[in-house]
């Protein structure tokens, strides 16, 4: 299981949400470029179609690829209680011949994205991770290099962390703790609860540029 927030931010902040990262993580950043490629099963993997997603890892020297599948999300009064989602995923490393392999099995290319940015990976309460990054399509199949922004001056955060059945909720409590320290620049929801840009984040931002984040929380 994983439970995810997810929230935007104008690219003019990215760098002071940045500096709040560093000063709450106490980590360093890892640069991402990601390829991400969305595969549907067809008719013939029968009646309920699935939904995978290959990552490619771009900023390796050798590109290197995992099989990510996200289930559904968890139900219920507790489910709508709280602000986290909590639903089932699966990934694992697979070799550089994923794709062919779906495409043998009777998968085909839904869309393709390419998210450009950087990660932050620290435990807080639980193994939590941060990705800031803008999304980029291709313009032609598979051409990385030719990718233009989906909503210019736009970047999405996502906030993660890994869960099981016995522990959602103490990892619940973690996640939702470490956003209200970003609640100044921008705010985090469940996935396709859209929440627009925050109004005090350019003076948050600038108070951060100004102070250079400040000491480790």
């Amino acid at each position: 299981m994983e439970c995810v927030v997810q929230g935007i931010i104008e690219t003019q902040h990215v760098e002071a949400l940045e500096i709040l990262l560093q000063g709450l993580c106490g980590v360093h950043r890892e640069r991402l470029r990601i390829h991400e490629l969305c595969l549907k099963s067809g008719p013939n993997l029968g009646l309920v179609a699935s939904e995978v997603r290959l990552l490619c890892d771009l900023e390796q020297s050798e590109p290197t690829w995992t099989v990510r599948q996200v289930g559904s999300a968890m139900k219920g009064a507790g489910a709508e209680q709280i602000s986290v989602l909590v639903r089932t995923a699966v990934e694992s490393k697979m070799s550089k011949n994923a794709l062919r392999l779906f495409y043998a099995l009777g998968y085909k290319l839904d869309h393709e994205l390419l998210r450009v940015g950087f990660a932050f990976h620290f435990q807080r309460g639980a193994q939590i991770t941060v990705t800031v990054s803008s999304i980029n399509k291709m313009l032609k199949l598979h051409s990385t290099d030719e990718a233009v922004p989906v909503t210019p001056g736009i970047q999405l955060v996502e906030v993660t962390a890994l869960a099981s059945s016995e522990n959602y909720s103490e990892v619940v409590a973690a996640v939702s703790s470490f956003c209200e320290y970003l609640a100044p620049l921008l705010h985090l929801s469940k996935p396709g609860v859209s929440t627009g840009v925050v109004p005090t984040a350019a003076a948050a931002a600038a108070s951060l540029m100004s102070d250079g984040g400040g000491a480790t929380l």
